[in-house]
């Protein structure tokens, strides 16, 4: 069962007034053609609800190169900067 509730909104005139001529053109309410857009914009605003995945990026590969240790950042350092004059 479905309960509603009566409330007041203030609609500017000619909005108000495209919104009864569409209503009465397509042979529906005013209150059913407000609550089918009140529906859209909800579902177009809705936040997902499983939250952000990021994409699995990863590439094909054996780690990190040989004589470097992983989270060994100075040699990471070196390694890229290697063959560079400073």
């Amino acid at each position: 069962m479905v309960t509603r509730m009566k409330t007041t909104i203030d609609i500017a005139d000619p909005l108000l007034g495209e919104i009864k001529q569409l209503a009465t053109r397509e042979g529906i309410t005013l209150r059913q053609l407000v609550e089918e857009g009140l529906r859209l914009v909800l579902a177009r605003r809705q936040v997902p609800t499983d939250g952000f995945r990021l994409r699995d990026a990863s590439v094909g590969g054996e780690g990190v190169q040989a004589g470097v240790s992983e989270g060994d950042w100075s040699s990471l350092r070196d390694l890229v900067y290697e063959g560079r004059g400073a």
